[in-house]
């Protein structure tokens, strides 16, 4: 582990700024960032840091060992570990999207009870298992095929997730599942992921944010107590959305994706200042039409830095508009994506070598792409909503 990160004590007293310790473990985990985008593997040492330095319970209250910390401060924190490694920043959004929920009273007690007592002594991940790859993402209205039946005071579940961001080193998932019985109800029950009958196979070969892990988890006969049951409802209804979750994590993911672009934005930065053609004489800085371009990216990413800002201050204040998220996480991917596109057009053909970096972060940029509700979604439902208040009105 390096000097940085081993100079933090394991459950010492964490600093009153956790947005400055994660900018100092962004720093030690972008040395690593292009090999793990090379190799595809789990960023456990990652994940270890942020752990011995207190960032994996950010969110948790402090009455239980967490440092209690609101959205506004989890934005900045992802966004400055997106910078370093934008793979390990979106393990941890899953992660406190999980916590965030905890924190708002949505699970039974003793399960939240049981992951939060964990998480003080070890690294200990959690994240949902919904996306199938007959179905896709729930959001898109099908029913899960993974099947879960009763046999005495167990679920007895059976099926095949994909895409579970940071699967190789989740301790749980909170797996959406289908009941046989005569009226089926759709449930999420919390899994443990040592359990007998669990497989986790590598499948995640998408081309950004590749050292993410996410894989496919088969789950074949695993028993879980009928007790661990965090969610239920009638599956002849659409999958209700808590729009707490979804404000929260809207916002978290935003913000993984304004530190990719923030990332490129540094990178290209470097390269014009410290590159000076001998046809130029000059660094490549002082050419009018990439100041202007520098100018276009500064505005992108200063427009993404105060929707996050603002729509994090809303969540936290119980402001927020119900698709106030989906339209920032709209704007801010959108733009993240225009970023990197730039950055490797202003980088010209240097920007294309592995070294520097600007490829990296375009490849990362575009596979939010894959997010649901995609982009075009989105717009569906602005356009809709919008055109049945018009409707209303005549």
């Amino acid at each position: 582990m390096s000097a940085t990160v081993s100079a933090i004590k394991p459950n010492a007293a964490p600093s009153p700024d956790p947005v400055e310790i994660a900018r100092e473990l962004a720093r030690d985990f972008a040395t690593r960032a292009a090999e793990y985008d090379r190799s595809g593997d789990f960023p456990h040492d990652n994940i270890a840091a942020l752990h011995e330095a207190g960032l994996l319970a950010l969110l948790i209250a402090k009455d239980h060992g967490g440092l209690g910390a609101n959205l506004e401060t989890a934005h900045k924190v992802i966004s400055e570990i997106a910078i370093g490694d934008p793979s390990t920043a979106l393990i941890l959004t899953m992660h406190y999207t999980i916590h965030g929920v905890i924190n708002l009273g949505r699970w039974p007690e003793a399960l939240a009870a049981r992951v939060l007592a964990a998480s003080r002594t070890k690294p200990v991940l959690v994240n949902n298992a919904q996306a199938e790859p007959g179905m896709g993402s729930p959001a898109h209205g099908g029913l899960p095929e993974t099947i879960a039946h009763i046999e005495g005071d167990h679920w007895v579940i059976n099926g095949h997730k994909s895409f579970v961001t940071g699967l190789a080193g989740l301790t749980w998932a909170v797996v959406l599942a289908l009941t046989t019985e005569e009226v089926p109800r759709l449930i999420q029950v919390l899994v443990p992921l040592d359990a007998p009958g669990i497989r986790k196979v590598r499948t995640w070969e998408a081309a950004g944010m590749y050292s993410t892990a996410s894989d496919d988890l088969l789950l074949e006969n695993v028993r879980v107590p009928l007790s661990d049951l965090i969610f239920e409802q009638p599956a002849s209804e659409p999958l209700r959305r808590d729009p707490d979750f979804a404000n929260t994590f809207f916002t978290l993911l935003s913000s993984v994706y304004h530190g990719v672009a923030l990332s490129a934005r540094n990178d290209l930065l470097k390269h014009l200042t410290s590159h000076a053609p001998t046809s130029l004489g000059a660094p490549l800085a002082s050419i009018p039409r990439l100041q202007e371009g520098v100018g276009q990216i500064e505005v992108l990413l200063a427009t993404n830095a105060r929707l996050l800002r603002s729509l994090a201050r809303d969540v936290d204040q119980k402001t927020a508009g119900p698709t106030d998220a989906l339209a920032v996480r709209h704007v801010v991917i959108d733009n993240a994506v225009t970023v990197t596109d730039l950055a490797l057009e202003y980088g010209g053909n240097r920007g294309l070598r592995r070294d520097y970096h600007l490829e990296r972060h375009h490849r990362d940029a575009i596979t939010a792409r894959a997010h649901a509700p995609q982009s075009h979604m989105i717009r569906s439902i602005f356009g809709k909503a919008a055109l049945e208040r018009a409707s209303v009105k005549t």
